[in-house]
């Protein structure tokens, strides 16, 4: 009897796909007792009624009690099963034997589909996640387009995780074999691309775990991997089963969804076996069950799920059923609740609704935790080396710091200089297509946190493109998104390329900073100056008038805009140079650090700008500093200048050893905003030794340049 409703209620669990897990545990233990009790009673039976029990043949006694035995060990086994599944959702078949473990050193590979902006910067959260437990060599294999191949090569090389390979695949290779199918995923046809794995991956690679850009991981990825070993025969998919009512076809009037077994299987994770696939002819398989169903449903919702979905429904062979807490989905109308009875259970959450964040679900507020416990962690300290396995290459920085002497008194800074900082260029979305006159400037400027406040003013002073590199923390970096998003103003703007470039170690690596800008302008030319300047209004028509006039394409020529400061932390912006003019007089305005480091601007001559209505040509002098009009096309900045001090100075310097020609334009002014001072500053003017090692660096950086340019200036002092 107690057989018979166990199966009743395992039959009706499979139906409705629900039974709670106290429902569960109260019907095992009620069964489980109820045979106890009468194997109890039995034996009791037994042992007082000797004389009818000597009339029983032995022999069928014994055989009668270890039938019940075997039968109370088998029931035993089976109220067990959904623990070691601990999936009310999932029919995933369990043998009773653990999984095997993997060898520390075997590598995992791991594929994601990563196209724009968005994507890239929710894939750097979900490799966080991966990053944290995992304890095994990596292998990423990102189908990207080109904005996310900039972007995350970039990233990944600069962040320099051991152990971890990263392998790009052009996503416009295979795109066209699915862009012929209808979608209306906001995904697009990169969410389609997951079809074409087993064409695009190398034929080498055997078996590859999928993942959707928005899921977080609360385990080791090892534990994943290893289910790899479930699948039997011709299972060549490893999938969750979906946690919504979606395939059902019951969320509203009239909803037809693709064809499923039952509820449908979620392809936000997926076990999947390239080899399998491939022997059996993947390619064709799938295309013609999407032919096939595209007649009647015309276009997918959900993306390559719906085909995967058809192609299960009509070889459900294919599939193995993972416990649902490998893809805890929360999105509307899903149950992912009934996946786990306490959140250390869970092993990975899928953020699978274009609400992400704000989805609803009564333990929102811990995934969310969880969520931004990753957003906000410091990507340095995922660098960790893995010990035992023989698989690190040696880096730049590896050679580099191996030539530092640690006895060296500027140790430090030299350590500094060679730092490869963790980088991710654009942020938010960019697009801007320079003009075709071929005279188009781009800005070009560094800022930390505590200038943040100047961005929104400057943008409204300069309405071209802008190139901006930020230094910031993990967690500052998704405080500037958000007041980046929230902001109007700049939301609007698509012409401003922001980078990232992440903290680390004691110095502020400013022209690190600067060559990160430089790098991403696609304009012919570049408008080089400080966060802390505001430019005169239509300085960029100006530039660009003047870019054409000069005809600067004609030879080495740097622009000059001459600089200007006010103390004051509000002022009216003079709106023309006559303006400025009658500032100066007022002394509200005065040229730049005139009274602190006048030889930073003197070669300008300010008394000639005042009068002059061309452009005129000034000569180089040492500590030269100005902000220049340049083509992009220039040497980079010494990165052995951190913190503050000749920074600016030494370009300046490397660019009239080449030969350039300094013209100042005489219709053109920037003003300098009053802020309170640096920490580098702070530095530079209390310690005797940071003054002593910018020395040392400034002598080193013209005895190089003078090996590199013969005809250098042999009167420059370095003082």
């Amino acid at each position: 009897m107690g057989f018979s409703f166990a199966s009743r209620i395992s039959r009706k669990r499979s139906r409705n796909g629900v039974v709670s897990v106290f429902t569960r545990h109260w019907l095992g233990s009620f069964v489980f007792g109820a045979i106890v009790a009468t194997l109890f009673f039995y034996a009791v039976f037994l042992s007082y009624n000797l004389e009818w029990a000597s009339n029983i043949d032995r022999h069928s006694r014994d055989a009668r009690l270890h039938e019940l035995e075997e039968q109370l060990k088998a029931l035993q086994e089976q109220l067990a099963l959904p623990e070691r599944t601990a999936s009310p959702l999932s029919n995933v078949a369990c043998t009773g034997k653990p999984d095997p473990e993997i060898p520390k050193c075997e590598v995992i590979h791991v594929a994601i589909v990563c196209a724009g902006y968005n994507s890239s910067r929710s894939v750097v959260t979900l490799i966080k996640s991966i990053l944290f437990y995992r304890k095994n060599p990596l292998n990423f294999h990102i189908i990207s387009d080109p904005v996310a191949h900039l972007i995350l090569n970039a990233l990944f090389e600069s962040w320099s995780v051991p152990q971890v390979e990263m392998n790009f695949y052009p996503a416009d290779s295979v795109v066209g074999d699915v862009s012929w199918i209808p979608n209306k995923h906001y995904s697009g046809v990169y969410g389609l691309l997951k079809l074409t794995l087993p064409k695009i991956l190398p034929r080498s690679l055997e078996k590859v775990i999928v993942l959707d850009t928005d899921v977080t991981f609360a385990t080791d990825i090892a534990e994943l991997w290893r289910m790899f070993a479930n699948l039997k025969h011709k299972q060549a998919l490893g999938l969750v089963e979906n946690q919504s009512d979606w395939y059902l076809g019951k969320l509203w009037k009239k909803h037809r969804p693709w064809p499923a077994l039952s509820r449908g299987f979620n392809t936000g994770v997926i076990l999947l076996h390239l080899d399998k696939l491939r022997s059996l002819n993947w390619a064709q398989l799938w295309r013609s069950i999407a032919e096939r169903d595209l007649i009647t449903h015309y276009l997918t919702s959900l993306a390559d799920q719906d085909i995967f979905n058809a192609i299960i429904k009509q070889h459900p062979y294919l599939v193995f059923t993972l416990p649902c807490q490998w893809n805890v989905q929360l999105s509307d109308n899903t149950r992912s609740e009934l996946c786990y009875t306490e959140v250390t259970h869970i092993k990975i959450i899928h953020w699978n609704s274009p609400k992400k964040l704000k989805v609803k679900n009564k333990h929102i507020e811990f995934f969310r935790n969880l969520y931004l416990t990753f957003l906000e962690y410091d990507g340095n300290l995922l660098r960790q080396e893995l010990f035992g396995c023989n698989l690190t290459k040696t880096t730049r920085k590896d050679e580099e710091l191996s030539k530092l002497n640690e006895e060296d008194v500027c140790y430090e800074f030299r350590r500094a200089c060679i730092n490869n900082y963790r980088t991710h260029l654009y942020l938010l979305d960019y697009d801007y297509e320079p003009t075709p006159d071929g005279y188009d400037v781009t800005l070009v400027a560094q800022l930390s946190m505590d200038r943040l406040q100047m961005l929104e003013t400057l943008c409204k002073h300069w309405d071209g493109p802008i190139s901006l590199t930020f230094y910031m923390s993990d967690a500052e970096a998704q405080q500037f998104l958000s007041y980046a998003l929230n902001s109007e103003f700049l939301n609007r703007r698509k012409n401003i390329g922001y980078h990232i470039v992440y903290k680390e170690g004691n110095f502020y690596p400013v022209n690190f900073l600067r060559n990160v800008a430089l790098r991403q302008v696609n304009t012919p030319y570049v408008f080089l100056t400080d966060i802390d300047f505001l430019p005169m209004f239509n300085l960029y028509s100006y530039i660009r008038r003047s870019l054409q006039v000069l005809d600067v394409n004609g030879g080495k020529k740097a622009l000059v805009v001459p600089a200007f400061e006010t103390q004051r932390y509000r002022i009216t912006f003079p709106q023309s140079k006559a303006e400025l003019l009658s500032m100066l007089d007022m002394g509200s305005l005065f040229t730049f650090r005139y009274h602190v480091w006048t030889k930073g601007h003197a070669p300008t001559n300010y008394a000639k700008w005042k009068i002059a209505t061309t452009p005129y040509k000034v000569q180089w002098e040492p500590d030269y500093e100005p902000y220049i009009v340049v083509r992009k096309d220039i040497p980079e900045y010494d990165t052995r200048f951190v913190g503050f001090g000749w920074n600016k100075v030494s370009h300046i310097m490397e660019l009239e050893a080449q030969g350039f020609e300094f013209i100042v334009l005489p219709n053109a002014f920037i003003i300098h905003m009053p802020h309170a001072p640096s920490f580098d500053i702070a530095k530079f003017r209390s310690s005797a030794h940071y003054r002593n090692c910018l020395k040392i660096l400034k002598n080193e950086f013209v005895k190089d340049l003078e090996k590199r340019y013969a005809k250098f200036y042999q009167t420059v002092v370095v003082r």
